[in-house]
């Protein structure tokens, strides 16, 4: 098996975890101050890593230049960006709307990297990409009918626009953290995809930080408060970034991020097994197209 898949599927896993634990914190904190944790408290931590992959790894630190800073601030301003139309989105319609038009972004990607940056995909793992993505919104509306054909028919819809506005732009997160790895001349994929890491945390730390200073400052005290919450999603959201990092550092970003669908199906689990919801036919069906997306994907690449 090719290292890339196992890393995305804990990256899928740790980022479910993550938003699960995060909309119990949006309870506490604005849609800011919510996604401000994942950085302030994850920045320390892709830091440590960094340090212990060159002390006790005995890597050395790659060599760098601004062409890498710039990727990994546009990659990190990318995603607060998105973050923030994402929930927008929801505000607009509602999360299941919100979430399946994000989704758009594994097409999207696709096309950025037949297009422009050249790296072709097999009709097979097209096909998979598509088959996935319909799975993907066929769970996010549960498996029912009218909401699906809302989704079909509604894409002009200010709601629809937003989504795969946010969808286009978790796709340019995407694809700047692997320019910015690959821009690394020196170092493994390890080394590179954590040092971009670093670098992006922190950047994203002084950016969104700033912008509460001067718009929210009570939300840095809340984030300081609710610190045994905040730490924990900060935690998992940079172990899961360290994963999405490395993947995109050995695989084109529209298969890493299309495999990534599989977060869905950890979340359709985890609503049937730990939480005994009893699911529909329709879940059931978008589960299986998910995974089966996957596998052609898997077959096509």
């Amino acid at each position: 098996m090719e290292l890339w898949i196992p890393i995305t599927v804990a990256a899928a896993f740790f980022q479910c975890t993550r938003t699960a634990l995060q909309q119990k914190l949006k309870a506490l904190l604005s849609t800011n101050g919510a996604n401000f944790v994942r950085y302030v408290y994850g920045a320390p931590v892709s830091i440590l890593m960094l340090v212990l992959l060159m002390t006790v790894g005995g890597r050395a630190l790659p060599d760098w230049d601004w062409m890498f800073v710039a990727w990994a601030a546009l990659g990190g301003v990318a995603q607060i960006i998105a973050t923030s139309l994402l929930i927008y989105a929801f505000e607009l319609r509602n999360f299941a709307v919100g979430t399946a038009y994000s989704k758009t972004e594994t097409v999207q990607l696709a096309l950025v990297a037949v297009l422009i940056l050249h790296e072709p995909l097999a009709p097979l793992a097209w096909a998979g990409i598509l088959v996935s993505l319909f799975g993907v919104i066929v769970l996010s509306v549960k498996g029912d009918a009218r909401s699906l054909r809302q989704i079909v028919l509604g894409w002009a819809h200010k709601a629809a626009l937003v989504g795969i506005a946010a969808g286009g732009i978790f796709g340019v997160a995407a694809l700047s953290i692997r320019q910015g790895a690959l821009h690394l001349p020196t170092g493994d994929f390890m080394i590179r995809a954590i040092f971009t890491l670093a670098v992006m945390n922190t950047l994203q730390t002084l950016i969104l930080g700033a912008w509460l200073v001067a718009r929210e400052p009570a939300q840095l005290v809340k984030v300081v408060t609710t610190w045994r919450s905040s730490a924990l999603v900060g935690l998992l959201s940079v172990f899961g970034s360290a994963c999405w990092a490395m993947g995109f550092a050995l695989q084109t970003a529209a298969y890493v991020r299309s495999l990534g669908q599989i977060e869905l199906v950890f979340t359709f689990i985890a609503s049937r097994y730990m939480l005994h919801e009893r699911p529909t036919m329709g879940e059931l069906v978008g589960a299986v197209l998910v995974v089966g997306g996957v596998v052609l994907l898997l077959l096509g690449r």
